[in-house]
């Protein structure tokens, strides 16, 4: 058996929810045979792009992949990363400049709202390219696509008309889930006004579906006025617009948020009514911010896309975005180092697994099947708490304790590991160092701590971080640090982590840390009897 076919054999049975999802597709195919598979993304660029449109691109592409895998790579696949930026724009953002310009052209299509930063001819056209370019940055294979040039163009203009010839089913979908006020004015199609530019509310009194027009009042006069549906005259509510665009563009997989549930069933059953089949998907749970809200892209709450790569790798952003889509998600700043340390946990782990275990480790899906092999002698928790210890300002601070505690590791042989300084030394500015608050050890603690000064003053120099360790357990046990119901592997009481957290309370000034014996043999043990010294000062 071919190394493919025996991969495809581990994935069929694969429990990794890339690959749930992608035999959705693969069952599809079977029931409707095609040449080409669409995988598909949505994005409304009323607002700069948050992390979650990074992670609909960042899901789906792991999808994509694991379809390739089932089905030999014969199928032609393609990811479309679409913009809905014809729709109107509704309110003006919290987040960006000069909001006055925005607040002047509400109601227009975000391609001819102004641009607040200057740097494009509109608003959705900025928005658009710093999608792009993050999306460029992290190397996904997709095509981009404009509402705006998709209805302008005439490439909707088949699919329009195809609405137009089923209105009256789409409005008996639509209208029992509107609102009394909302049903007496509603219409699928919204046309544009042609004098003001604004995407019109408004009812349609006639549609012709031979003539490809609809007939509307005129806000202003109450004159009749009757447009073609076709040609960027018209757009359509976005239920119904999501529909048409899936049967335009031969959707075939396109996931969305929870808060959607309602809207995919809408536009799935409007989908049939045209004609076509639905695409596969599923729904993910939301991300929320540091006080458990929605993150949204007007409010600029939660992390951007560039805030989370200043202060940590772009795998490991994806590393987060593969874990759990199901399940919500805090998606604040104090997530990143475990993610950045998890990624590579996960990494070190990859060669020494089976098929099926490598099928289930996030980085097989993060790196398409090829991850990368990566030594990463320090973890980016422990340099954190190295920059805490030393106040060290710059990389090269840090890359001597590094080179102390790891001779010939340097800069040169290890980029990742000095990338990992860079976003370590950033991460500490903006966050650790504000929070930093030293507490007060109590009567009981000052005594281990002098205690522990002296144990470690009497280790040998180069000592090894188990030998650290142990002098650190050793002290650590006594009352009220034992801890009964734990067992030493020489049968003894164990510590409780309350000794261990009393540590970087009191030393360091940060809630918790990584393992205080490897710390103290990176930071060095005189250093780290120096850093007791002067705790013990601050508190006598």
């Amino acid at each position: 058996m071919s190394d493919a076919a025996n991969l495809r054999e581990v994935a069929e049975q694969s429990g990794a929810w890339p690959f749930e999802e992608a035999r959705k597709v693969v069952a599809r195919l079977k029931k409707k045979p095609k040449d080409e598979v669409i995988f598909s993304t949505g994005y409304g660029p009323s607002g700069l792009p948050h992390i979650g449109t990074f992670g609909e691109v960042a899901r789906t592409t792991m999808v994509r992949h694991a379809f390739r895998v089932l089905t030999d790579d014969k199928i032609k696949t393609r990811l479309i990363a679409f913009s809905d930026d014809m729709d109107g724009l509704r309110k003006v953002p919290d987040n960006v400049p000069n909001k006055e310009l925005l607040a002047q052209d509400l109601g227009k299509p975000l391609t001819k709202v102004r641009d607040p930063f200057g740097t494009h001819p509109s608003f959705g056209e900025h928005n658009n390219a710093r999608l792009r370019a993050f999306l460029d940055t992290f190397g996904f294979d997709y095509e981009f696509l404009s509402s705006t040039q998709c209805y302008t163009s005439g490439r909707f203009d088949k699919a329009l008309l195809n609405v137009l010839a089923h209105f009256d089913q789409v409005m008996g979908i639509m209208l029992p889930s509107l609102r009394e006020e909302r049903a007496a004015t509603y219409s699928p199609f919204l046309p544009i006004d042609p004098k003001t530019g604004i995407v019109l509310q408004v009812p349609v009194t006639a549609h012709d579906a031979k003539a490809g027009t609809i007939t509307y009042e005129d806000p202003q006069t109450k004159a009749p006025v009757t447009v073609p549906v076709t040609g960027g005259k018209c757009k359509l509510q976005w239920k119904p617009d999501w529909a048409m665009r899936w049967t335009a563009l031969g959707v075939d997989y396109e996931m969305a948020g929870k808060d959607l549930i309602d809207s995919v069933k809408l536009s799935g059953e409007i989908c049939r009514t045209l004609g076509f089949t639905p695409p596969e998907g599923f729904n993910y749970e939301l991300f929320l911010d540091e006080k458990g809200q929605k993150i949204s892209k007007s409010k600029g709450n939660g992390l951007t896309i560039e805030e989370w790569l200043r202060y940590a790798s772009p795998e490991s952003l994806s590393l987060f975005m593969y874990r759990e889509p199901k399940a919500a998600k805090r998606l604040y700043f104090d997530v990143i180092p475990r993610n950045v340390d998890d990624y590579q946990q996960f990494l070190d782990g990859y060669p020494k697994q089976d098929a099926k275990q490598q099928l289930g480790n996030p980085v097989w899906h993060i790196h398409s099947g090829k991850p990368p092999a990566v030594e990463m002698p320090v973890t980016f928790a422990m340099l954190l708490t190295l920059v805490s210890s030393s106040n060290a300002e710059n990389a090269e601070t840090l890359w001597g304790f590094i080179g102390r505690y790891r001779p010939g590791v340097t800069a040169q042989s290890h980029p990742k590991l000095n990338q990992l300084v860079g976003y370590a030394l950033q991460y500490f500015k903006d966050f650790v160092l504000p929070e930093k608050k030293f507490r007060q050890p109590t009567d009981v603690e000052r005594a281990a701590l002098q205690d522990l000064r002296d144990a470690l003053a009497q280790l040998k120099a180069g000592a090894t971080a188990e030998e650290i360790q142990n002098v650190v357990y050793e002290i650590g046990r006594r009352e009220p640090f034992l801890d009964h119901k734990k067992k030493a592997k020489d049968g003894r009481p164990g510590v409780s982590l309350d000794w261990f957290n009393m540590l970087y309370q009191v030393l360091l000034g940060q809630e918790k840390g990584p393992r205080f014996g490897s710390f103290a043999a990176l930071y060095g043990v005189d250093n780290t009897v120096a850093m007791i010294d002067g705790a013990l000062a601050r508190s006598a």
